[in-house]
């Protein structure tokens, strides 16, 4: 293993990369000898400035350093994992420092933080930042992850700082999250030192909010954050400036975590001067500040495209995707398909899965796959042409939908498995990792090296299969009426892929357009009396077909009935928040998108959801965090008012 990291330090050097840190093995404890050796093998190999970062895990190493001096100057950084309170993605209210790491005098750093929507973690952000400071003398966070460029079927899909989960659209959104850290980012830089003196919680009572402060390399100038996420009420605050520090003018800059309006986001205040080193500031509650000698902050002007569906039909040869790496809008979730020469006498490039040996994996084994395309594809047809170079099995994957959690085993899908002995299969897989073979049976073999063409059609409940142009069965299922398409391998073998196709059939609109939610509530998403007034609730109530039922998705996002848009009450981003009609307004709280049979909102990445299952007629609906259950499952897609 160090052998490896020396190695891809080299590496990292031939393009011009300075690496300052390098860790072991991420949340699986550690080895003193390890991190002994790699310390002097790095200083043999010319890599005495690397700092080794241990490790990342809990503060279970930090004994360790204190009583083993050998293993104190191997380890230069004690990194801990989710240090606040409530662990992956927590609340951070508090957050659990340890006397024994603070003895030491190493660094000690939240060395992986974050697991927080883009927007709705916001508070939680920046509540680790300051209080992992003021409880635990953090002086470094990691936010985990940076850019939430995931599919929203998968597990984190909101979690980051910009949301990017369109691809073929370009689309993104830029989260609160990202104005939290800048709040942080933009008012100091590495080498800054935090100030004891000027760091703690506001009126000591950490319910009203907490402070940082710290001061520049040149001793002159400071910056102060403060964070009232957790008041209730506005507070006056004084600050009193000595020490050899700036008694300039003093720059302020507010983001109001409390609000879902992008432009309450990082916002330049009127700025203070100092009377005899002091000032005072009134500070609201959900917002965070900061408090600066410097200038130069600001937001940038790059605008996003607008969204989109992607449409159909769809294909990919892979000819001429990039060799060596992934194809567009392709995401692995085991194995390695990357675009590679095509075998099997066919010329060009194919995609290939290129990991020969199952790896260590993190969380749960899988068999190889990658998928791609639209939550919202309901009929369609997927095939491909397949090469297999091992014994063993290839897949088709269609309406591919939730993921577990940690385990890229369990996905909710359908697939055509079919084996080199003509051995084929259409299985039902789920997030629980639970099949079910729907259909099967046996054809002439396939064999080894030979080209083949296999397609997967699912229209209604009727799936259907072929094996180079002849339908070989078919079965009858309910269970999944959207999804995303997919690859995959029986194993791990290097099987390849060519001529990616998906085709649409059929038609994916009702004719009477009505919203029904969950399997069997046989419930419409209802316009309360077919009002068009300001405030008129969105309800469940029996299909009966009329215009108080008669949806439309429009192309800015907006869901629309009688001239009104579907509404998040006050644009609140809080599970519980009421939906009703209000007017078009191109507010962030009436923007959905469809995924996977449920309506999103963006900006708060939650779902429209008729609360505890509730059917009753007049339930109101409202907006709660999405699970992927039947409460939150509408259909059919909404029609777009373009007829698409």
């Amino acid at each position: 293993m160090i052998n490896y990291l020396v190695s891809w330090l080299g590496c990292a050097a031939s393009h011009g990369l300075t690496i300052n840190y390098l860790g072991g093995w991420n949340e699986r404890g550690y080895n003193i000898g390890w991190y002994e050796q790699l310390r002097s093998t790095l200083n043999a190999d010319g890599y005495g400035a690397v700092q080794i970062v241990g490790a990342d895990s809990d503060w279970s190493i930090a004994s360790d350093v204190a009583s083993n001096s050998a293993f104190a100057k191997a380890v230069s950084i004690i990194g801990v994992h989710y240090p606040c309170a409530g662990g992956d993605g927590g609340n951070a209210d508090t957050c659990t420092g340890n006397s024994t790491a603070t003895g030491t005098g190493k660094p000690l750093w939240a060395s992986e933080n974050g697991s927080q929507d883009l927007s709705a973690g916001a508070p939680a952000l920046i509540r680790s930042i300051t209080r992992g400071y003021t409880d635990a003398g953090l002086t470094a966070y990691i936010n985990w992850p940076v850019v939430a460029a995931v599919y929203p079927n998968l597990p984190y899909s909101t979690d980051g700082l910009v949301l990017a989960s369109q691809p073929w659209s370009g689309q993104y959104s830029v989260g609160a999250s990202t104005w939290a850290t800048a709040q942080v980012t933009q008012f100091t830089s590495p080498g800054w030192q935090f100030l004891d003196s000027g760091s703690g919680y506001l009126g000591g009572n950490e319910s009203n909010g907490s402070y940082v402060s710290l001061k520049s390399t040149n001793n002159s100038d400071y910056s102060t954050i403060i964070e009232s996420t957790t008041a209730t009420a506005a507070q006056t605050v004084t600050l009193n400036v000595s020490g050899g520090l700036s008694n300039g003018t003093v720059h302020v800059w507010a983001s109001n975590l409390n609000s879902s309006n992008p432009a309450d986001y990082f916002v330049q205040q009127p700025s203070i001067t100092p009377v005899n080193g002091s000032y005072t500031l009134t500070v609201q509650p959900g917002y965070v500040y900061s408090l600066t000698t410097t200038s130069g902050q600001g937001k940038g002007s790059a605008t996003s495209p607008g969204p989109g569906n992607l449409s159909l039909p769809y294909s990919d040869t892979f000819a001429n995707d990039t060799t060596d790496q992934q194809p567009p809008y392709l995401s692995q979730q085991q194995g390695a398909f990357e675009v590679e020469p095509c075998a099997g006498g066919r010329s060009g490039n194919c995609l290939q899965q290129q990991a020969a040996v199952q790896p260590i994996e993190w969380d749960g084994n899988s068999n190889p796959y990658t998928i791609g395309g639209d939550v919202g594809w309901s009929d369609y047809t997927v095939a491909a042409d397949t090469l297999i170079q091992q014994p063993g099995s290839v897949q088709l994957l269609g309406r591919v939908g939730w993921q577990h959690s940690f385990g890229p085993a369990g996905i909710d899908d359908y697939y055509l498995q079919v084996s080199n002995t003509g051995a084929w299969s259409i299985v039902r897989n789920n997030t629980a990792d639970i099949t079910s073979t729907l259909a099967s049976g046996t054809v002439a073999a396939l064999g080894t090296g030979t080209w083949h063409h296999l397609a997967l059609t699912m229209q209604g409940s009727t799936i259907t299969a072929a094996i180079d142009g002849v339908t070989v069965g078919s079965a009858q299922d309910t269970t999944y009426r959207t999804g995303m398409i997919g690859l995959g391998t029986g194993g791990y073998q290097t099987d390849q892929f060519s001529n990616l196709t998906v085709t649409q059939v059929g038609t994916q609109v009702a004719a009477t357009n009505t919203v029904t939610a969950g399997d069997d509530s046989l419930d419409c998403m209802d316009d309360n009396t077919g009002s068009s007034a300001d405030g008129t609730k969105v309800q469940m109530w029996g299909c009966d077909g009329t215009g108080a039922q008669n949806w439309t998705m429009q192309t800015d996002g907006t869901v629309q009935i009688n001239g009104k848009c579907l509404d998040i009450t006050n644009g609140s981003t809080a599970n519980g928040a009421p939906i009703e009609l209000w007017d078009c307004n191109g507010g962030a709280n009436q923007q959905w998108r469809q995924e996977i049979g449920m309506l999103v909102n963006p900006v708060s990445g939650k779902c429209l959801d008729d609360p505890n299952f509730d059917i009753a007629d007049g339930t109101q609906l409202d907006l709660w965090t999405c699970n992927g259950g039947s409460n939150q499952q509408w259909w059919p897609p909404i029609t777009s008012s373009s007829g698409n």
